[in-house]
């Protein structure tokens, strides 16, 4: 009976660390950029002595959802929208290259160009990319930026840097705790994209279907719920056969 119990609770935690990455992406269904987390489970048979008579179940992380999402106006010159198969090319924490698709990019008071969560954006050079002083500024399709210097006329705009945008094969990717993708192979980078990249002053949405993982939701509730009645019952059931052994001793 406790081969039951046993079978049964690796089935409930499987269920609530699916429901934890759910939960994940309905939180996220309005950040810009974000890929939907992806759960899976699969069957682990336990090997042993005698007769091999337990499958378990254990949570696996089947990746992220590739699809784009939708695409929003803003009109704000710092919001990228990034083509599909591009990626922006970030400072990761503790150094480093990492890569992200939500690229509402803002000025900090020194002029360093960063992303929303705050990690610097590399040019292609691979250096952090800071922006001088200037009353006008234009990122083209292919990642240059262009400014217009603080006092000057438009015949001055200027080419200062390149945004590092590359073209990531999404089988080598992965995403870290951080929220940020990295490359699964370090020894074959990835390359800068060649052309059109971007589109300045619009964003990708959130590619989260927020009514499907609410009925995901309920689904692994469920699951769970199911999981527990038969550890539940499985108890009972032991309790009463220990009560028999007794009466008959």
């Amino acid at each position: 009976m406790d081969k039951a119990l046993y079978v049964a609770m690796t089935g409930a935690r499987a269920s609530l660390q699916a429901q934890g990455t759910v939960s994940h992406n309905i939180a996220n269904t309005d950040t810009p950029g974000f890929k939907e987390a992806l759960a899976n489970t699969e069957a682990f048979p336990i090997r042993g002595q005698g007769f091999a008579s337990r499958v378990d179940a254990i949570h696996v992380d089947a990746g992220f959802n590739r699809r784009v999402g939708a695409q929003h106006i803003t009109g704000n010159p710092l919001d990228l929208s990034l083509q599909a198969g591009s990626w922006l090319t970030v400072q990761a924490p503790g150094g480093g290259e990492a890569y992200t698709r939500g690229a509402a990019l803002s000025l900090t008071p020194n002029g360093q160009l960063v992303t929303a969560g705050g990690h610097a954006v590399l040019d292609e050079n691979e250096n952090p990319i800071a922006i001088p002083p200037h009353q006008a500024m234009e990122i083209g399709n292919d990642g240059t930026i262009s400014i217009i210097p603080l006092g000057e006329g438009p015949q001055t705009m200027a080419v200062i840097g390149r945004i590092k945008v590359v073209a990531a094969d999404d089988a080598r990717l992965e995403r870290g705790l951080d929220g940020l993708f990295r490359n699964t192979d370090p020894q074959q980078p990835f390359v800068q994209t060649q052309g059109k990249a971007l589109e300045s002053g619009q964003l990708e949405g959130s590619n989260v279907d927020a009514a499907g993982a609410l009925v995901q939701m309920i689904q692994l509730q469920r699951q769970y719920e199911m999981q527990v009645k038969v550890i539940k019952h499985g108890d009972e059931n032991a309790r009463s056969a220990n009560s028999l052994l007794r009466l008959n001793g």
